[in-house]
């Protein structure tokens, strides 16, 4: 039997198993800008976390809410496209891997993967951007109709 058309690996584990661990991996990977896993499970998730960083940098509710729907988990949704998007300088090739030597246990491959890009998770553009309407609303008000009238009829 031959293996064509079959993408992604199983990891010893049924399919909603495996999805979950991918989702909690790249969610892991979001919120905290590096994890060491597996080789495999980090060359795993690169192919995802790179697909959902090229959607969020097109923008739109639409992405967002697929990006939300793929990791399960809206505070990293909300990370990955208010915090680490607009950082990102690059068309692709968003993450590194580097190896890590080998785990003790059972002497698999491990490797710890990165963004290539520093990321300042201090910077909150959302704060920036609630802060603003709250500028405009601060501003004096202008004279409403009723007060034009009303300063018209004293004139007369």
């Amino acid at each position: 039997m031959h293996r064509h058309g079959y993408k992604g690996r199983k990891f010893g584990r049924k399919t909603d198993q495996r999805l979950a661990l991918t989702r909690g991996l790249m969610c892991s990977l979001i919120k905290y800008q590096s994890i060491t896993t597996t080789l495999a499970r980090a060359k795993e998730i690169r192919r995802g976390t790179e697909k959902l960083i090229t959607m969020a940098r097109k923008g739109g509710l639409a992405n967002r809410r697929l990006i939300i729907a793929r990791l399960n988990d809206l505070e990293a949704a909300n990370i990955l496209v208010d915090v680490i998007v607009p950082q990102i300088k690059r068309d692709s090739g968003y993450l590194r891997i580097e190896h890590a030597g080998t785990r003790r246990g059972d002497n698999s491959e491990m490797g710890t993967i990165s963004f290539v890009d520093d990321i300042d998770y201090s910077v909150k553009p959302a704060e920036t951007k609630a802060a603003k309407p709250a500028a405009k609303a601060a501003k004096p008000a202008t004279k409403t109709a009723k007060a034009t009238k009303s300063a018209k009829k004293e004139d007369k």
